[in-house]
C-alpha cells in the first residue's frame, strides 16, 4: 500500500518513487529496487497502478506509473480502515504520511483511529480484574502500548502543518 499511496500523490517512475518511500517511510528500513518493481508489477496485474508513458533517464528510458481508479478506491479503503492495536505505531504513521502526501485529510484518520483505541482499552479496563496475573499483566503490557500510541496521536495532531511541511520537502526532492 505504500508504493501505492506515493503513487497517489503524483505519476512518477520506480527510481523516483523509491526516494520518495525511503525519504518519508525507510527510516532504516529503505527498500531495494527490486521490491519496488516487483511491487509495481503486482499493481499493474491488480489493476491498482498502470504505466502512463516513458521518461528519458540514465540509460534506458524509465517506465512512469499512475495509480488507477481502482488504486484509489483501494488506498481510500486501507486509509480508512483503523489498525487493530499493535502496540506499533508504524503503520499508523505510514498512513498519516501517505495521507499528508495524497492531500487526504489527517485529522480524520487520527480521530478514527483514537476511537479505536480507546474503545480496546475500555474493554481492557472491564476484563482487567477477572483474569490471573498472567492475564493481568498481558493487559498492562497492551493498555501501556495503547497509551503511549495515544499520546502519539495527540502528538501527531499538535504538529500536523510541521509534519505536513516536512512531507511536502521530502516528496520535492522524490521528482
Amino acid at each position: 500500500m505504500s508504493l501505492l499511496g506515493l503513487l497517489d500523490a503524483g505519476s512518477t517512475h520506480g527510481f523516483a518513487l523509491k526516494r520518495r518511500y525511503d525519504g518519508l517511510l525507510g527510516h532504516g528500513r529503505e527498500l531495494r529496487f527490486g521490491q519496488v518493481y516487483a511491487t509495481l508489477a503486482r499493481l499493474e496485474r491488480d489493476g491498482l497502478a498502470g504505466g502512463v508513458g516513458l521518461e528519458p533517464g540514465e540509460g534506458a528510458d524509465r517506465k512512469v506509473y499512475a495509480i488507477t481508479p481502482d488504486g484509489v478506491a483501494e488506498l481510500d479503503r486501507w486509509l480508512s480502515t483503523p489498525n487493530l492495536p499493535s502496540g506499533r505505531p508504524s503503520e499508523l504513521f505510514t498512513r498519516v504520511v501517505l495521507a499528508l502526501a495524497s492531500g487526504r485529510p489527517v485529522n480524520q484518520i487520527l480521530d478514527s483511529q483514537r476511537e479505536v483505541y480507546l474503545s480496546r482499552m475500555r474493554e481492557l479496563t472491564g476484563s482487567r480484574h477477572a483474569g490471573d496475573v498472567v492475564d493481568r499483566i498481558t493487559s498492562d503490557f497492551e493498555m501501556a502500548h495503547l497509551q503511549a500510541d495515544l499520546r502519539w496521536i495527540e502528538l501527531a495532531g499538535a504538529r500536523l502543518s510541521d509534519l505536513e511541511a516536512g512531507v511536502t520537502t521530502v516528496m520535492a526532492k522524490g521528482d
